[in-house]
C-alpha cells in the first residue's frame, strides 16, 4: 500500500474532469461545475489536501501538471468572463479559494513534492513555490506576467518573490520576464532539476516510498537529479546591474537607472527591459513594486491577505478597468493593443496606489486563514 498521491493541475487549473489520482485505490474525482469550472477544481483541491493532511496512510503529496504545461494561468480568462457577466462575487470567491490553498500548502505538515514540467504561471505556481521540493525540467517556464494584463502577481507570489536574491524579484514582478528551470534552480525557485524524460522515474521512485520523512525524499530527488547552470545570456549573470537599477524606491527611478545604464554602456539587455516595461500598465508597475516591497517584511499569511484585497480592488473596477482591458488586449481579442488608465506613470496618483492596499469596506469581508492551527512562513 503506497502512500504517494498525485494531483493533476491542468492548464486551467483544471480544464478537463480528471483531478486526483490516489496511487493507492486509483479513484477518480470528477469536476462538474455549474458555473466556474476553476473555482470547483481548486475548492476540491483545497478539501483533498485537507483530508490528506488528516489521514495517517497519506505520508507526502506530488503535485504535477498534465499534457504541456504545469499551469498556464487560465483562471484569468473565466475571471474575465465573470466580470463581463457582472459576477464580481464569484470572482471574489474564487480569489479566497486559492489563497486559502496557497496557504494550505505552504504550511502543509508533510512534505510537498511538484513536478513543474512546462509552463508555470498563476495560481499553479501558487499552490506548488511555496511547498516543499519543487523539480524543474528543459521544459519548464516560468513568469509572473501580471503586469502585462493590469493586475498584479497574486496566490503569494509578493512572498516568494521578494524573498530571490538582490532585487530579481522587483524585477520579474515588474517586466513579466519568463525564466527556465535552470534559471529557478540558481534563484531558488526550484530545489531540483531533471530532464523530462526521467519524471516516469521519478514518479515510479517516489511512488514506493513509505515516508514522511524529508530528508528521505530529497534522496530520492536526488539520485535522478541534474547539475545545470544558467546560460551565458540569463538575466542572473546581469544580477549586478539589475540590482542596481531595480533597487530604487519608485518606478520612475527604476526607469531612470535602466536608461542610464543603456546610454552609458550602450546596454542591450537595459534596451530590452525598458522595452518590457513599456509594454505594462502604469498602475501595475507602482503597485507591483509596493507589493514586493511590503512582501519582504511579511509573512505568508499576511502577504495572501493584502494581495487578496488588491484583487478584489483590481476586479471591482472602481480604481480602474486595467485588468479586463488587459486581458481583453493579450487573451481575448489578442490586438496587443492596450489603453491603459491612467496611460502613463505620471497620471498615476499615490490615492490610487494607496486604495488598492487599504482594508476592505466594513461590509467586505477580509481573507480568513486558518493561522491559529498553523504557522505561516516568515
Amino acid at each position: 500500500m503506497q502512500s504517494f498521491k498525485s494531483a493533476s493541475i491542468l492548464r486551467r487549473l483544471l480544464q478537463n474532469s480528471r483531478l486526483v489520482s490516489h496511487s493507492r485505490s486509483f479513484c477518480i474525482v470528477s469536476t462538474n461545475a455549474l458555473v466556474d469550472e476553476s473555482q470547483s477544481t481548486v475548492g476540491r483541491l483545497l478539501k483533498l489536501y485537507k483530508n490528506w493532511e488528516d489521514d495517517p496512510d497519506i505520508r507526502f503529496v506530488v503535485l504535477k501538471g498534465s499534457g504541456k504545461a504545469f499551469s498556464a494561468g487560465g483562471d484569468i480568462v473565466t475571471i474575465y468572463n465573470l466580470l463581463k457577466q457582472g459576477n464580481l462575487q464569484d470572482c471574489k470567491d474564487f480569489c479566497w479559494t486559492i489563497n486559502n490553498l496557497v496557504y494550505v500548502v505552504g504550511t502543509l505538515l508533510k512534505p510537498h513534492v511538484a513536478l513543474l514540467n512546462g509552463i508555470t504561471m498563476g495560481g499553479g505556481a501558487g499552490i506548488s513555490i511555496p511547498g516543499t521540493f519543487r523539480v524543474a525540467t528543459e521544459k519548464t517556464v516560468f513568469a509572473t506576467p501580471e503586469t502585462l494584463i493590469g493586475y498584479h502577481p497574486d496566490a503569494g507570489a509578493s512572498f516568494y518573490l521578494s524573498h530571490l536574491p538582490g532585487y530579481l524579484g522587483e524585477y520579474l514582478a515588474l517586466t513579466g520576464d519568463k525564466i527556465n528551470g535552470a534559471e529557478m534552480i540558481s534563484c531558488g525557485l526550484a530545489t531540483h532539476y531533471l530532464h523530462s524524460a526521467k519524471l516516469p522515474l521519478i514518479e515510479e521512485q517516489l511512488g514506493k516510498l513509505m515516508t514522511d520523512d524529508p530528508s528521505v525524499i530529497e534522496r530520492s530527488l536526488e539520485n535522478c537529479g541534474e547539475i545545470v547552470h544558467p546560460d551565458p545570456t540569463s538575466v542572473l549573470h546581469r544580477i549586478e546591474t539589475l540590482n542596481k537599477c531595480f533597487s530604487h524606491d519608485t518606478v520612475e527611478e527604476i526607469i531612470d537607472a535602466l536608461e542610464s545604464e543603456a546610454a552609458k554602456k550602450q546596454d542591450a539587455w537595459c534596451v530590452s527591459t525598458l522595452r518590457k516595461l513599456q509594454e505594462t500598465a502604469p498602475l501595475s508597475l507602482k503597485v507591483s513594486l509596493r507589493s514586493i516591497r511590503e512582501g519582504r517584511h511579511q509573512t505568508l499569511d499576511q502577504c495572501l491577505i493584502r494581495e487578496y484585497r488588491m484583487s478584489v480592488q483590481a476586479f471591482s473596477g472602481q480604481i480602474t478597468n486595467d485588468f479586463c482591458e488587459g486581458v481583453r488586449a493579450r487573451l481575448v481579442d489578442r490586438d496587443f493593443a492596450p489603453k491603459w488608465d491612467p496611460p502613463s506613470l505620471d497620471k498615476v496618483t499615490d490615492d490610487m496606489v494607496d486604495q488598492y492596499f487599504s482594508r476592505l469596506t466594513a461590509f467586505e469581508p477580509e481573507l480568513e486563514l486558518p493561522t491559529q492551527q498553523r504557522e505561516a512562513f516568515t
